[in-house]
């Protein structure tokens, strides 16, 4: 069993909540208290169940994460829907390895650094809003993209895509900035995806239909 440990420190509260989760989960609970005070029972109550979902949705809780050489970690939670080899990428020379992790509406939505290292290129790009698990949702759906140096040189790309619905991905870093395994680096709202691009000579550790959780699933080692 490979050791774990925090890249973040623990949170202190019960139910931890992403803060950019905050403004969606104010304006609901306003408009619900709205809804109470003038007596409109039924809109009260569908604005408390809104509530509460919003608050599930952008929850955040703390990860264990694994501490062994070389591991490579999701970025997201969610469920492997690709692992394939591409010839073309923005992030490498050569061929490397595409593992792709759809995220739907009901998985945690705080996204993790899958390795550590340095962040070299942050590339955002607007773009359309095809459904994240579609082919064409890598290269044509709004998207942000980070090239990341590990301590050994090697790099990898982790992207983040709109989906669907999402309409918002949020990046906290920058290219220079220095991250451990498993640091949050931004969330995407509502329904997504991630990529991560590794060479080719990365032992792959998950399969396609795998569920995985973000800091504390291997995807592979280098």
């Amino acid at each position: 069993m490979e050791q774990a440990n925090w890249s973040d420190a623990p949170s202190q509260t019960a139910f931890p909540v992403a803060k950019a989760g905050y403004p969606f989960i104010f304006a609901s609970a306003f408009a619900t208290a709205v809804f109470a005070l003038l007596g409109i029972d039924f809109l009260a109550i569908f604005g408390l169940l809104v509530t509460g979902f919003i608050c599930f949705f952008f929850r955040d809780p703390d990860r264990l994460i694994p501490s062994g050489e070389g591991l490579v970690v999701s970025p997201a939670d969610g469920k492997v829907i690709k692992v394939e080899s591409v010839e073309k990428t923005p992030y490498f020379d050569g061929p490397c390895t595409r593992i792709s992790v759809f995220m739907s509406i009901f998985n945690v939505h705080v996204n993790r650094m899958p390795s550590e290292g340095t962040i070299r290129q942050v590339n955002y790009h607007p773009g359309k809003f095809f459904s994240a698990n579609l082919d064409k949702a890598s290269k044509d759906n709004e998207h942000n993209a980070l090239t990341i140096e590990g301590p050994s040189g090697k790099k990898l790309g982790c992207v983040q895509i709109a989906g669907l619905v999402a309409r918002r991905i949020i990046c906290w870093v920058q290219p220079g900035d220095e991250r451990k395994r498993g640091q949050r680096f931004g969330l995407i709202c509502f329904g997504s995806r991630l990529d991560v691009y590794l060479p080719n000579d990365t032992e792959i550790r998950v399969a396609v239909g795998e569920k995985v959780q973000a800091g504390s699933s291997v995807l592979g080692q280098w």
